[in-house]
């Protein structure tokens, strides 16, 4: 549905940030990326959705399909035209409008403003705290009302396919399992494709089908999120989990005893 096939991203025609990266995004189903900060995860997501230009950044190799067409290249607005919408780190709601109205803002690719309705009905209808807070200014929203907001906007354009980055970041573990729940609901019932980029590697192996592990531009080690959880140095690099499956404490995560096989 959409692939990722080696791609090289350069930022200002001298940084390399990706180094010859491919991702298969499983058509409903959700595909995570993991990784730490740094490690070119965010980068992938703008590589997708065409914001990369105003970042100064473009790939320079390899190519991007999606149901049969390149869209490398191509212009955000018009990559959201074809059904891929982004919810970009931090939220990033407009502060000053209002729950809904930061809706009808998602919406703007649909001229008929029935079809917009629809929408910020089938948002209500997965969120219904945003229904609650529909008329409040979303400045004063909680965090974890801001990030339902921000998914919710990106379903306003009725994407086939969501790129979401980073949607645990500073939330309770109760809200991220709601949230996660809600995503979920969302891949079975409306048939969503999700790219998941997170750092939460548990929850994120949790509920993704596959998974990718990136470090330092590139894809280290790849497969069905179960074999994931169950791969040794996943569960020391990125579970902080002993052989046995036990919690290591802090002072054990902190000198590891073996190197991460997939750079020996």
């Amino acid at each position: 549905m959409l692939t990722l096939n080696n791609i090289e991203v350069v930022y200002d025609g001298v940084i390399l940030v990706l180094r010859g990266v491919s991702v298969n995004v499983h058509e409903g189903a959700i595909t995570t990326v993991l990784g730490a900060n740094g490690a070119g995860k965010t980068t992938t997501l703008k590589a997708i959705s065409g914001v990369l230009r105003s970042e100064r950044g473009e790939v320079t190799k390899g190519s991007i399909d999606y149901a049969g067409r390149r869209i490398d290249g191509m212009r955000a607005h018009d990559v959201t035209r074809l059904g891929i919408a982004q919810v970009f780190e931090g939220r990033r709601v407009f502060e000053h409008l209002t729950t809904e109205e930061n809706l009808v803002a998602g919406g703007h690719i649909h001229s008929d403003f029935a079809r917009i309705r629809e929408g910020i009905d089938l948002v209500y209808s997965y969120f219904p705290r945003l229904k609650e807070r529909r008329s409040q200014q979303s400045g004063y929203l909680s965090g974890g009302e801001q990030q339902m907001l921000a998914i919710g906007r990106a379903l306003m354009s009725r994407p086939k396919v969501m790129l979401l980055d980073e949607p645990s970041l500073g939330l309770a573990p109760m809200l991220v399992e709601e949230i996660f729940g809600i995503v979920s609901r969302l891949v079975k019932q409306e048939k969503l494709s999700v790219l998941l980029v997170e750092q939460n590697a548990t929850m994120a192996l949790k509920v993704a089908d596959h998974g990718y592990v990136m470090e330092n531009g590139r894809i280290v080690l790849e497969g069905d999120a179960a074999k994931l959880r169950d791969n040794s140095d996943i569960k020391e690099f990125y579970l902080g989990l002993n052989e046995g499956g036990v919690r290591k404490s802090y002072r054990d995560t902190k000198h590891y005893k073996r190197r991460k096989r997939w750079l020996s």
